[in-house]
């Protein structure tokens, strides 16, 4: 989840000489960051949408610089925030180890190893001014109240915090006090940066969580970090089901997936798949290859396998095709087999930018564990065949191989 902040205000060496001025001004937007500067991204390929000015869009062709590409390590700061009308019952250490090593060994493995998120908690709490029921924290935030908070924190923070040492922000609210709605818990993104000792701070992540928190509630929140957007639809009036476009199988969609895995579009995107791990379905005609297990790590030495296929239908949509197992990140999963989702790179994050298709429409599994039971069986097995309605593309899975890929056979008219 998200929001977003629109400070005024010049750069400045130090976040303290401006902090008070910069706050003063902030409101908040009513949509998210718009497209920004855009790098190539190399040997894309031809099934590789491009990226359009959609908030979070899902194109492959260039790389949004305004937000880290997790190709490298990344340093993540995580301070922790007192409030006068609370005395907190937990430690900054065991806060820190709610989150960590947990959100770094996903982001290990879904990344197959090329991504290192390395945590810097600071190990004490930061006295914040006013009682936290004075900011009126909760999911759709006031922006002034917001704002005064944002204020607040980085103020607290930044006599003793050198930011310059670090490419993430997280900040964490005493869970325990009587003003924090751990559903605020969401990714700030700012207009113009502030500057803090010479690093230009774009975004925070405001973490809210009880104790012990959501699982993975902080990769689906870093994971909008490194642009991705969220996969869950959010009814208009509140009611109804969050999980209908992408169910269990993707932490975008819900940190309480069985089957969080990032999806291998997600993966190209980021940079952890390239062309030769990707393979494009010409049409028309017929396509027949063997996927490897999304969230299999590969063994030591040896190269990541083919792990997603493509069908491009449109300038700017693609049916997207992977293989899911009960491994790695996935080890919870209800179902194992071959899963088809759409794709669209106009859509914006919240408006269905990935939608699984469900090729038992008649059938539930999971009952009780799963998000969204109707799509927990959704990927193909053994022997099924699927046509997928409106694009003239059929699915085949013709067989499962010893060592657990999936061999499948793709029709395009």
């Amino acid at each position: 989840m998200e929001g977003q902040q629109t400070p005024e205000g010049v750069e400045r060496r130090r976040l303290r000489s401006t902090v008070a001025g910069l706050f003063a001004l902030l409101s908040l937007a009513a949509t998210g960051l718009v497209a920004g500067p855009a790098s190539a991204v190399p040997a894309a390929g031809p099934c590789a949408l491009p990226r359009t000015d959609a908030h979070h869009s899902l194109g492959l062709d260039t790389w949004n610089t305004a937000y880290p590409r997790p190709v490298r390590r990344l340093d993540a700061l995580m301070l922790f925030l007192s409030f006068p009308d609370s005395r907190p019952l937990t430690t900054p250490d065991q806060l820190a180890a709610d989150h960590f090593p947990a959100t770094s060994d996903f982001f290990r493995r879904a990344s197959y190893g090329k991504f290192s998120l390395r945590p810097h908690p600071r190990r004490e709490w930061l006295r914040m001014p006013h009682a936290s029921t004075s900011y009126a924290i909760r999911r759709d935030w006031e922006p002034g109240r917001r704002a005064a908070y944002l204020r607040d924190a980085l103020a607290a923070a930044d006599p003793v915090v050198d930011f310059s040492r670090y490419d993430i922000v997280y900040l964490v609210a005493d869970p325990d006090a009587p003003g924090v709605d751990s559903d605020a818990t969401k990714v700030v993104n700012f207009h113009t940066p502030l500057y803090a000792d010479g690093r230009a701070i774009k975004r925070v992540v405001t973490v809210f969580e009880r104790h012990p928190p959501d699982r993975n509630v902080l990769a689906h929140e870093t994971g909008h970090v490194f642009d991705l957007p969220d996969l869950y639809h959010r009814p208009m009036d509140g009611k109804g089901d969050w999980d209908t476009h992408v169910g269990d199988w993707d932490v975008m969609g819900s940190q309480f997936a069985l089957a969080p895995e990032l999806f291998g579009w997600h993966k190209w995107k980021l940079g952890w798949l390239d062309r030769r791990q990707v393979h494009c379905v010409g049409a028309p005609g017929s396509s027949r290859f063997t996927l490897e297990p999304l969230a299999a790590l590969p063994p030591r030495g040896a190269s990541v396998g083919t792990r997603l296929a493509v069908v491009r239908t449109g300038d700017t949509s693609a049916l997207a095709i992977e293989a899911r197992g009960a491994t790695g990140n996935d080890h919870g999963a209800c179902t194992e087999g071959v899963l088809v989702y759409r794709v669209r790179t106009d859509a914006v994050s919240g408006a269905g930018p990935v939608e699984v298709i469900d090729t038992h429409p008649a059938t539930e599994a999971c009952w009780g564990r799963s998000v969204y039971p109707p799509l927990a069986d959704a990927p193909l097995r053994v022997g099924e065949t699927f046509t997928v309605p409106g694009e003239n593309a059929r699915v085949e899975v013709a067989d499962r191989t010893r060592t657990g890929s999936w061999t499948v056979k793709v029709t395009v008219r």
